[in-house]
């Protein structure tokens, strides 16, 4: 007889395999990549952030974050909930993180769901906290050691790398900006953003297309220039007083000659204009206009004696001219101005004075940038938009790890983002198109009804015809009804009021209509544009004849 005791161990140790390969299958499933174990450091918001995460105490960042799912994914980020707010939050490293050890890779994801019209959505990665701030009191002024994400509002649109490097001979740290930073994508799907710092250069991926390269030395790529330059203006060199600036003066020996007339006018009368033909002396430009009368409630007392308004007088559009003619003026030829004495060359002249060159004391050489360490990365930013989700934030020794990532927990989603944008414009469009169908149905259908009105029958068929011809080409449907209601309206009245005969004219009219349009569709097919400008040009009636205004 078996003893039954004898087989608890036996299960127990069954039970313990069975429940380690489940918790490793499950762990497989959740985690973001299988290279977790060779990221630096890894925050998918897979969990709530709350005592994870620290929330500036800072009064102005009254932004609430929030632990919320991606719309239309399972997957959830850490979302900025409301408009208009400022935001403050921090997640410290265990260790931080060194750029002595070799290259290092930065990235995140953010997706704009309400779009970004006035905001940041950059992430800031912070000095340790001997460099002067505490989590709680997180803000805009806490020190970091690289800035990196977008950033749009107004005029700016750009996704930012900044760097703060502390100068070894003042102590001092200055902040430098990537030159010609790439733009934000203006759309409302997920994005990876990835910094590759690597040697001397930094490569700005954007969805794991390189967007921008610069170099970390070069005066090129970064403003201001991380190293300073060797020589710098004496800020106390002073001009001095006798330094002569000018490259030409006015020569102090030039008189001015004897006939120079600086009192001659620019203009004078031109005494061979003679008065135009026809031109009508006694005939005012103006005259009362006789149909104007005066208001019932005009108070002479108050409002003063009226007066009907002025309108052009219609004798003087035929003449070239009203009222009394004057000679018009024209340049004098006598006219020279006021005279100056002509420049010469200044023979004290030594050139624009700058101040000498003296040795930079902020000057320093260096093989390679010295970054600060990265003890923690924080998220302050100021935005008039809600919506916005951060999540899988990375940091990595190597870029194959960023890789992986991005293939593993944004494209996906990316994907499927972007076939519902696809699906959307195509239902759009296709509303849009089945809209303008069944209008120019409903149309034609009306116009049908309209053929077989009675007293039209003797013209039912030639109506047909012309409705036809606009089934197949839809684009004359507004043209066709214009011209059917016209002839419809025109036998109405004809009818009413006596006439037997259908108006040839109008009909007449239908038929070029169509026909008009047909040729206007077929010649802009075949001369493009050209024949647009001439149909314009013979469409667009002269202007009215202005008459000509005498000088007074």
């Amino acid at each position: 007889m078996v003893d039954r005791k004898e087989n608890i161990p036996v299960a127990m140790g069954l039970l313990a395999v069975i429940l380690f390969f489940a918790a490793s299958s499950s762990f497989h499933v959740v985690r973001g990549s299988d290279d977790v174990d060779d990221a630096i450091f890894y925050e998918s918001f897979d969990e709530d952030f709350d005592n994870r995460w620290i929330v500036s105490g800072k009064e102005e960042y009254n932004g609430v974050w929030k632990h919320s799912k991606s719309e239309g994914h399972d997957d959830f980020g850490l979302l900025v909930s409301e408009p208009a707010r400022k935001y403050a939050i921090v997640k410290e490293l265990d260790v931080p993180v060194s750029f002595k050890d070799g290259p290092v890779v930065l990235q995140f994801e953010t997706r704009l769901q309400n779009g970004l019209e006035c905001g940041g959505a950059y992430i800031k990665y912070l000095q340790t906290q001997e460099s002067g701030w505490k989590p709680k009191g997180f803000d805009n002024e806490s020190p970091y050691s690289i800035m990196f994400g977008p950033d749009r509002c107004g005029a700016t649109n750009k996704v930012h790398f900044i760097f703060r490097h502390k100068n070894p001979k003042t102590g001092k740290h200055v902040e430098h900006h990537l030159k010609f930073p790439p733009s934000v994508p203006s759309d409302k799907l997920s994005h990876v953003y990835t910094a590759v710092l690597k040697d001397n250069d930094v490569s700005i991926l954007i969805d794991g297309e390189e967007k921008k390269k610069g170099n970390f030395l070069s005066s090129e790529d970064f403003e201001p220039a991380l190293i300073p330059s060797k020589t710098i203006p004496d800020p106390d060199d002073k001009k001095p007083e006798d330094w002569d600036e000018r490259a030409k003066i006015p020569d102090p020996e030039a008189v001015k000659p004897e006939d120079w007339d600086e009192d001659a006018p620019r203009e004078i009368i031109d005494e061979e204009a003679e008065k135009p033909e026809g031109w009508l002396d006694d005939e005012p430009e103006e005259v009362d206009d006789p149909e104007a009368s005066k208001p019932e409630d005009w108070d002479d007392e108050e409002d003063g004696e009226w007066e009907a308004p002025k309108i052009e007088n219609s004798k003087c559009e035929a003449a070239p001219g009203c009222g009394e003619w004057k000679r018009p003026t024209k340049s004098n030829p006598a006219y020279k101005g006021k005279w100056s004495a002509p420049y010469i060359d200044n023979p004290n002249y030594k050139g624009i004075w700058k101040p000498q060159e003296i040795p930079n004391p902020e000057y320093f050489e260096l093989e390679k940038p010295d970054f600060e360490p990265i003890a923690a990365i924080g998220i302050e930013i100021w935005t008039m938009q809600d919506g916005i989700l951060f999540d899988n934030v990375l940091i990595a020794k190597d870029d194959k790890v960023a890789e992986s990532y991005r293939e593993t927990t944004w494209k996906p989603k990316f994907n499927i983002e972007k076939e519902k944008q696809k699906a959307e414009e195509e239902a759009a469009a296709a509303i849009e198109s089945e809209g303008i169908a069944g209008i120019q149905k409903k149309a034609f259908n009306l116009l049908y009804k309209i053929a077989d009105i009675p007293f039209l029958s003797g013209h039912k068929q030639k109506i047909i015809e012309i409705i036809e011809k606009g089934e197949k080409q839809p684009n004359l449907t507004i043209g066709i009804i214009v011209s059917v209601v016209i002839v419809f309206v025109s036998i109405f009245f004809r009818l009413i009021f006596g006439g037997k005969k259908p108006p040839l004219l109008l009909q007449a009219t239908v038929e070029a209509n169509v026909e008009k349009k047909t040729n206007t569709e077929t010649s802009s097919k075949q001369a493009g544009g050209e024949n647009e400008d001439n149909k314009e040009k013979e469409e667009t009636p002269n202007p009215p004849r202005r008459r000509p205004k005498r000088d007074n």
